[in-house]
């Protein structure tokens, strides 16, 4: 156990992450779905759910949108309506705020342990349903007004695979000393920026937790003015409220509440034997195209969770991912890109989220009138114009090595870029003001926001 309030060089940290890693290795190997334990299909209906009726369910879901109303759908989906809690502790330490962060072990990681949030868990894992160890801090975010809630928010996670699933995001800030436990560290939020330049390292639940801070309170820590960088001093404006933004506040909310609007999303859960296109074998759910993502099954040895085993299913992407910002100086201000961007399991249908989302494989072959838009700008994008580019997990606790690359590409202040009606410029600080609301900002957009505020850091300092 490290002592008290003990923070670490970033070369120090690599040591001990590593040997924490090797010292708490996991075993996770795919099964077949009858060596499943504690988790049945349904006769009735088909469905995969946990003889608890908690934790979470696969179920199906059938769609129909009001934009194409004559292609609809259906697939499988994770049904969680537990609201779980994934939240950071930070402190300052000598007037730099660090953050106190777990090396986790999650099944779908596809290099086994990740940097995460203090508390990471659902109601189920707290509340001590699967019988284990305590979560540790947990109580930090169940009573948290005994300190300073920095952010407190609930956010939707994958709207493509997950039924209106939320989670609340928290920052809370501390000033007593804390005991760090096995498997925790601080690190300050200059040394996250630089970690997320390392594939893998740091997970999406951190990432979105860590977009949701306040930007005067982390991402402006300490930065100066770019003398002779004129990307990063157009970043470093767009996090700042009183520079030119191409659109106030009241356009983004009539633009997201008329998308909601036009954009109907009919989305009824049913019984995973009633959907169509997707075909069982004894390890699989997968579509029949072969595309898209599957559903599967895994046993899961470690000695660093509240148990020591268990068996789940998970699901995995049939390819890699892609979230991917187009960025561009508007006034000498640094805009993104964003979307207004329907997803079946959303609470409120439409989310804003980043230019470019989606598994470039699943898109192979078709016309470039079905192809995602701006897909080919940022697959194409040269070299120079490219200022973050990462391969970064999804959620490992339910899904399965699935990775995204994420992507911020500037495009020319004056070039012909023709933005359709669902697009829209915001700027870094407009992004991070509307994190503070429920359901405005999805989750690829929020971890791409992370990266971005990293671009902010200088060279050399952490």
């Amino acid at each position: 156990m490290l002592s008290t309030d003990t923070v670490m060089e970033l070369q120090c940290f690599h040591t001990w992450f590593a040997d924490h890693a090797h010292r708490n290795a996991a075993h996770i190997r795919p099964i077949p779905f009858a060596e499943l334990s504690n988790w049945k299909f349904e006769d009735t209906t088909g469905n995969l759910v946990h003889d608890s009726g908690r934790f979470f369910s696969v179920r199906g879901l059938r769609v129909r949108t009001g934009r194409h109303p004559d292609r609809p759908w259906s697939q499988p989906i994770i049904d969680q309506s537990e609201i779980g809690i994934l939240g950071i502790l930070v402190k300052e330490f000598d007037g730099v705020l660090h953050c106190l962060m777990q090396a986790k072990m999650e099944p779908g990681n596809c290099n086994g342990f990740q940097l995460s949030p203090t508390v990471q868990a659902t109601r189920s894992n707290y509340s001590g349903v699967h019988g284990g160890r305590q979560v540790p801090y947990v109580e930090y975010f169940r009573m948290p007004f005994a300190h300073r809630v920095l952010a407190d928010v609930l956010q939707s996670e994958q709207g493509s695979w997950f039924y209106r699933k939320r989670n609340r995001n928290m920052v809370v800030e501390v000033t007593d000393d804390i005991e760090v436990r096995d498997g925790f560290c601080w690190l300050s939020v200059g040394q996250l920026h630089e970690l997320l330049s390392v594939d893998d390292l740091i997970n999406m639940d951190a990432r979105s937790v860590l977009a949701c801070l306040p930007v005067a309170g982390a991402a402006l820590t300490g930065v100066r003015g770019f003398e002779g960088e004129p990307f990063r001093s157009a970043l470093l404006d767009s996090f700042d409220e009183d520079r030119g933004a191409l659109h106030d506040a009241g356009h983004i909310r009539s633009l997201l509440a008329d998308a909601r609007v036009r954009h109907e999303v009919d989305a009824c859960l049913v019984g995973l034997d009633e959907i169509q296109g997707w075909k069982m074998s004894a390890d699989r759910l997968s579509h029949e195209s072969g595309r898209y993502f599957e559903v599967m099954a895994v046993d899961v040895r470690t000695g660093s969770r509240e148990i020591r085993g268990w068996t789940q299913p998970m699901i995995r992407s049939r390819g890699q991912g892609l979230a991917a910002f187009l960025v561009k100086r508007i006034g000498g201000v640094l805009h993104a890109l964003v979307n207004v961007k329907a997803e079946p399991g959303f609470v409120d249908g439409v989310e804003l989220a980043p230019t470019v989302q989606c598994t470039p494989d699943d898109h192979e072959g078709t016309p470039a009138s079905s192809r995602p838009r701006f897909l080919d700008e940022v697959l194409q994008a040269p070299a120079e114009s490219i200022r973050f580019d990462t391969v970064l997990s999804d959620e490992g606790g339910r899904f399965f090595h699935t990775r995204s690359r994420h992507l911020v590409v500037e495009v020319e202040a004056d070039g012909d870029l023709t933005v359709p009606d669902d697009f829209c410029w915001l700027t870094a600080q407009q992004l991070n003001a509307l994190m503070r609301h429920c359901h405005y900002v999805n989750i690829q957009a929020r971890s791409l926001t992370a990266c971005l505020q990293s671009l902010l850091r200088e060279p050399g300092r952490s």
